[in-house]
């Protein structure tokens, strides 16, 4: 049985995302997969990113790594794209937009937001039949088949539903969760590549980190936008410009 951990919505956190690295670890997982948005909001974006490229097996694109090396007129985005640099931002643009594999038995499909698009977001309060489309495949998609588990990060809360047979679950958001103030991440566990009905377990796992450690990383860098990150990282609920 293979174990992967799948995380997502790093955010430039730092000392949140060495706290789910050390965890991870710690229980001897050595699979990463990460959904997108490592980068944006926090103060660390490119210590996040090499990082990421060092230890994650495989990372998909979202929607900050989409729209953060465009030309713009925000002056905090600004502040990011000097912070990385163009060779971290050459790499993001270059970021697959989805993983597929085999798992267990179970076709699955892991991407930022959905299927679709790295944009097109999708609560876990919105209503079935949309939640449903998450299972199905694109133009994007590695394969035009209906995924059997379907994860996702991008709304930066965890989840997991049964719809129809299938498993649809969000990972959460490692540096900027918005329904607890904690770290989230989830593990895959399966027989990896296989196409027979086995066993397939889904856990969530929530980390205190070092929040002060996060703002004063902040603080020190003259990070732009600094009080609404306070507000998300200390309350976990969202009030900038972009989430």
């Amino acid at each position: 049985m293979s174990k992967l951990a799948i995380i997502s919505d790093i955010h430039g956190n730092l000392p949140a995302f060495e706290a789910v690295l050390e965890d991870i670890e710690s229980r001897g997982i050595t699979e990463i997969y990460c959904l997108g948005d490592l980068v944006g909001k926090g103060p660390s974006s490119d210590q996040v990113v090499d990082l990421a490229l060092e230890r994650c097996r495989y990372i998909v694109r979202g929607n900050w790594e989409e729209f953060l090396p465009q030309p713009t007129e925000f002056v905090s985005l600004q502040w990011h794209q000097r912070l990385l640099g163009q060779q971290r931002m050459d790499a993001l643009q270059a970021l697959p937009f989805s993983m597929e594999f085999w798992m267990s038995g179970r076709y699955v499909r892991l991407f930022h937001a959905s299927p679709r698009s790295v944009y097109e977001r999708v609560q876990p309060w919105d209503d079935y039949s949309r939640k449903l489309s998450l299972f199905e495949s694109s133009d994007l998609s590695a394969e035009p088949i209906k995924a059997d588990v379907a994860g996702y990060g991008d709304i930066h809360n965890a989840y997991m539903q049964h719809m129809d047979g299938r498993m649809l679950f969000n990972a959460g958001s490692v540096g900027n969760p918005l329904d607890m103030t904690q770290a989230s991440y989830a593990i895959l566990e399966g027989d990896l590549g296989g196409k027979s009905r086995t066993r397939l377990d889904l856990t969530f796992v929530r980390l205190p980190y070092d929040i002060e450690r996060s703002i004063r990383e902040a603080r020190d860098r003259e990070m732009p936008d600094l009080e609404p990150y306070i507000r998300e990282l200390t309350t976990g609920r969202y009030r900038g410009l972009k989430d």
